[in-house]
C-alpha cells in the first residue's frame, strides 16, 4: 500500500511543480501570455511550452529515480525548474540576432522547436547531474 500513497503523492507533487514551473514561465514572458497564444493557435509558443513541460517532468524523473524522500523530489524538481528557466534565459541572449519572445509571438515554428529542443535537451543533462 505505501507504494501506492508514493506513486499518489509523487504525481502530485509533479503536477504542481509543473504548473508553478509555467506560471513562472508565463510571468517570464513579457511580450505575449502563453494560453492566449495557444488559444489563438500559435505553434511556435505551444511547442516552446511542450518543451518546458517535458523538460520539468524529465527532471522531475531523475530526482524521483534518485530521491529517498518526497522531500529531495521537491527540491530537485524546483532547482530543475530554476535552470529551465535560466537555459530560457540564456537561450534568448546566445540568439542575438533576433529576440527569442518576439519570433514565438509571431509563430516562428522554427525557433518554437529551437526552444523545445534547448528545454529537453538540457533537462536530460540537468536531470543525469542528479546524485
Amino acid at each position: 500500500m505505501e507504494a501506492y500513497i508514493a506513486t499518489i503523492a509523487y504525481f502530485v507533487i509533479s503536477i504542481v511543480i509543473v504548473l508553478i514551473g509555467l506560471l513562472i514561465f508565463e510571468n517570464l514572458t513579457r511580450k505575449y501570455k502563453d494560453m492566449e497564444e495557444i488559444k489563438n493557435g500559435n505553434v511556435a509558443v505551444a511547442l516552446s511550452i511542450a518543451g518546458k513541460v517535458i523538460g520539468i517532468c524529465i527532471i522531475l524523473a531523475f530526482a524521483i529515480y534518485h530521491s529517498l524522500y518526497i522531500y529531495e523530489t521537491l527540491i530537485w524538481g524546483a532547482f530543475g525548474v530554476v535552470l529551465q528557466m535560466i537555459a530560457y534565459l540564456l537561450f534568448d541572449v546566445f540568439t542575438r540576432k533576433f529576440s527569442v519572445e518576439e519570433q514565438l509571438k509571431d509563430n516562428n515554428v522554427a525557433v518554437g522547436i529551437m526552444s523545445m529542443s534547448v528545454s529537453i535537451g538540457l533537462a536530460f543533462v540537468i536531470g543525469a547531474s542528479i546524485t
